[in-house]
């Protein structure tokens, strides 16, 4: 694979630096991309730049990862119009660790390869410097209007911003001459709005090592309504199954809008070219969606995850399901359920005491407003518990009812479902 031809294809590059596709030609080529740890998990914007890293290590090149450590105890200002409000120390190091076992498990680390990934934290370099070395060392080499040049600082230059904000690019772009020296790293990648800090960084090279160094950014990923996903954005997309679970995950997939189908695959997929280019042109957009959405979901999730994504879609959605397939659900799957559809709390006792079907839909769970109104659903047939009608008024709920000792789902027709959740009084 050729590294820069895979990602002009994929429509993977917004800029470069001169010379790098002969750089990359010259022999194996150990690039970097940083990570942000003000976030306690990666998100689906991030995952550009592992794809990027993957992308690199595929062509043979090798891939470096880089914790933010110090950098995230500063606060980049690139994209943000405010100042950032600085996180602790523990929860930025809390933070990293969380990104760096995620990390672990999207790219390779099999030390038996020459150019299996690396795992670095910045922190190492910055940690004992201070800041007399710091300005002697650093900040003499780039001038004040260099730096104010930068889009992060321009766009900031009304609101205002802080020193600190403002020697954010000193700091990367410092981490990249260490980085040089200590590694041989000749390659910073990121998205867009980084460009301005990792040519920093090649600027630093080139005035205190003479060092050729390259940069390479990606467009910043965007959806087609023009919004892009970030940390802070309602919706955002995480990696963490416990922010994201892999159902929801896998659900964006699906109601992605069809124009996003190219950008999606050639960004996420692993799938060639000839592969991508076959699919769209012989499947439709909701069966292309189908196949990426199973990539992506078991690529991060796993397959045992998706397997339960399969049966948690199949009963909220598949007409077909009935008590066999809620049932052959496991609480972990059950879970994910109760994240998807409303779960009223009972308290336990109340189940295992045996509770009034009557009093069990309207006073304990809130299902229906009152016993007459359940006692109406009851006679127009309309309520299901786990997937069997009730016809009986007298019908008691008890702990018999209970999956996995814990939930009871209730079904008011065909659209109204909800999975009960007995907790401990």
């Amino acid at each position: 694979m050729d590294f820069i031809s895979e990602l002009k294809w994929r429509g993977l590059i917004h800029d470069v630096t001169p010379g790098i596709e002969e750089h990359l030609k010259s022999g194996t080529v150990r690039g970097y991309i940083g990570f942000d740890p003000t976030a306690p998990s990666l998100t689906i914007g991030n995952y550009v730049q592992i794809m990027l890293l993957t992308f690199l290590q595929r062509a043979g090149h090798q891939p470096v990862a880089l914790m933010g450590g110090a950098t995230g105890r500063i606060g980049d200002p690139s994209g943000k119009d405010a100042e950032r409000e600085l996180k602790s120390y523990d929860e930025l190091d809390r933070n990293t660790a969380r990104q760096v076992e995620q990390i672990k498990q999207l790219l390779d680390f099999d030390t038996a390869k020459p150019n299996h990934a690396l795992l670095l934290n910045n922190l190492e370099f910055w940690q004992n410097m201070t800041v007399l070395e710091f300005l002697r060392d650093v900040g003499k080499y780039l001038t004040v209007n260099y730096m104010m040049s930068k889009e992060s600082v321009q766009r900031r230059l009304e609101t205002g911003i802080s020193f600190t904000e403002f020697s954010y690019q000193l700091l990367q772009g410092y981490d990249y001459v260490l980085l040089h020296r200590q590694y041989g790293i000749t390659l910073q990648m990121g998205g867009s709005d980084q460009f301005g800090n990792i040519t920093a960084g090649v600027e630093l090279g080139r005035k205190i090592d003479d060092a050729k160094l390259h940069a390479l950014t990606t467009p910043l990923l965007t959806k087609a309504d023009g919004t892009k996903f970030g940390k802070s954005t309602a919706g955002n997309i995480w990696l963490d199954p416990n922010l994201t679970s892999p159902y929801r995950f896998y659900q964006f997939w699906l109601n992605a809008d069809d124009r996003d189908l190219p950008k999606f695959l050639r960004y996420f997929s692993l799938k060639s070219k000839e592969e991508i280019e076959a699919l769209e042109a012989n499947a439709s957009p909701q069966e292309i969606k189908r196949v990426f959405a199973e990539e992506i979901t078991v690529r991060l999730h796993g397959q045992e995850e998706y397997e339960s994504v399969l049966a948690v879609s199949k009963l909220l959605f598949d007409p077909k399901a009935d008590a066999g397939t809620l049932h052959g659900l496991d609480a972990r799957t059950l879970s994910q359920v109760a994240e998807e559809i409303p779960s009223p709390k009972v308290a336990l006792s109340v189940v295992q005491n045996g509770a009034d079907i009557l009093d069990f839909l309207s006073e304990k769970t809130g299902i229906l407003p009152s016993r007459s109104e359940a006692k109406k659903a009851i006679q127009n047939n309309a309520i299901s518990v786990n997937k069997q009608k009730i016809s009986d008024l007298n019908t008691t709920v008890s702990a018999a009812d209970l999956m996995h000792g814990k939930y009871i789902m209730v079904e008011n027709g065909k659209k109204n479902k909800f999975l009960v959740r007995a907790e401990k009084d």
